[in-house]
């Protein structure tokens, strides 16, 4: 088939990919339906730090982590946890991912992700524009917020990459902080303001915003839960759901931290762990903030949402079935403490997602290795909200014959990883 001819097309997983995906093949003249087990943005999509972050091209693997790992670890005031009782399940994936930790993994992960981020918030303007959606949408800077300058010196290395990928950014000292932002005077006595970024003022509404828009437009939203394929010479013919199979022309599969489940079938090779984030939201907060912050030395991110003021970051590994664990969610609420005593508000309400996370913290777009009409897209890491629209964009035209101008090599899904 042709881009010309319409096609029936699945979209499975409801998340910003998935969502844009949708919208993308609907623009192109498709008959889309989109399924979820649950319903637009109920996972990553709802709960991320709401940041259009074009400038996060430096990797969790960045030189230096196996030597600070250890003892972030065993740190209760440090942004990296371990489900102990996980780690036996966790070790080949730990032992692929800590590979990467250098400083030559780093410079070929942040080509791969400045060629996803560069444009984030022009693609998002592309895809919300003239929707619902748009109301949440706002581009603008995005600042760091470090201790002194000796601790933006002792990131030289990520912001060296930056430079080089053409990210534009301004050193701030304390003043210039405060002039930009007085409600950041005395938090921090250095900073750095990143341009060309974007924020979104609630990401739950914003995902779902786009899904009613995609539904209103004649799409077709499907409640159920992928269940296994039936592939038959490279060749998918139909899902398995609990409620039976479903037929299309064409699948695309955008489910998240759940989609490595589906890796023998489709012949992934590349392993992926949930990277579960937690987040704290302090509602009709007496603080608002006038672009998104990131304190440098927590590795969280400050957002200033509708009436809440959102605190997201944390690493976890503890898999998908473990509930939530306390020590990350005081960790956020101390360390909040600390930096704005004087923050009042009327609650604190808490929340724990499941972040996608592949070993070369790449994502995986394009086709599936055992079935050449089902195509990937998934494992985000923390900038599944900022590279959403282009991945659906690029997903739309893989399985409609559009060409594309970029090589996706690095995304493949049988890369070594």
């Amino acid at each position: 088939m042709n881009s010309s001819t319409v096609q029936n097309i699945l979209v499975v997983g409801a998340g910003i990919v998935g969502v844009s995906t949708a919208i993308w093949l609907q623009r192109a003249g498709h008959k889309v339906t989109l399924m979820d087990r649950e319903g637009p943005a109920a996972g990553a999509s709802y709960g991320n730090a709401g940041v259009l972050a074009s400038g996060s091209l430096i990797p969790i693997t960045a030189p230096g982590l196996l030597r600070k790992a250890p003892k972030m670890l065993f740190s209760s005031n440090q942004p990296l946890f371990l489900r102990w009782r996980y780690l036996p399940k966790l070790l080949p994936f730990l032992k692929d991912y800590l590979k990467h930790a250098n400083a030559k993994s780093a410079e070929r992960i942040s080509e791969g992700l400045s060629t996803l981020l560069h444009d984030a918030p022009d693609q998002h303007l592309a895809l919300a524009s003239g929707t619902p959606a748009e109301k949440y949408l706002d581009t603008m800077d995005y600042l760091f917020g470090y201790a002194d300058k000796a601790a933006f010196d002792a990131d030289k290395f990520g912001w060296d990459v930056r430079k080089r990928r053409g990210v534009d950014f301004e050193p701030l000292t304390a003043e210039a902080l405060t002039d930009y932002d007085p409600v950041l005077k005395n938090r921090f006595n250095f900073g750095v303001r990143c341009k060309n970024h974007g924020r979104i003022s609630d990401p739950g509404a914003y995902v779902t915003a786009l899904a009613h828009h995609f539904t209103d437009n004649g799409g077709t939203f499907l409640k159920g839960e992928l269940k296994g394929f039936h592939i038959l010479n490279d060749h998918c013919t139909q899902i398995q759901t609990a409620d039976g199979p479903v037929t299309a022309d064409k699948f695309i599969i955008t489910t998240g931290a759940w989609s490595s489940a589906w890796g023998k079938a489709l012949g992934i090779s590349v392993p992926m762990e949930s990277e579960r984030g937690y987040h704290i939201e302090f509602v009709n907060p007496s603080i608002t903030l006038r672009s998104p912050l990131m304190v440098a030395g927590g590795k969280f991110v400050l957002n200033s949402m509708n009436g809440r003021l959102r605190c997201a970051g944390v690493i976890e590994f503890g898999g998908l079935e473990l509930p939530a664990s306390k020590a990350p969610i005081d960790l956020l609420k101390n360390q909040m403490a600390e930096l704005f005593p004087d923050l009042t508000y009327d609650r604190i309400d808490e929340w724990m997602g499941h972040r996608p996370a592949t070993t070369d913290s790449l994502p995986i777009i394009g086709a599936s290795p055992k079935a050449a009409n089902i195509y990937l897209g998934y494992g985000h890491h923390h900038i599944g909200l900022t590279g959403g629209p282009k991945t659906g964009r690029w997903l739309a035209n893989l399985a409609t014959g559009t060409s594309l101008n970029t090589d996706l090599s690095a995304y493949a899904a049988d890369r070594k990883a």
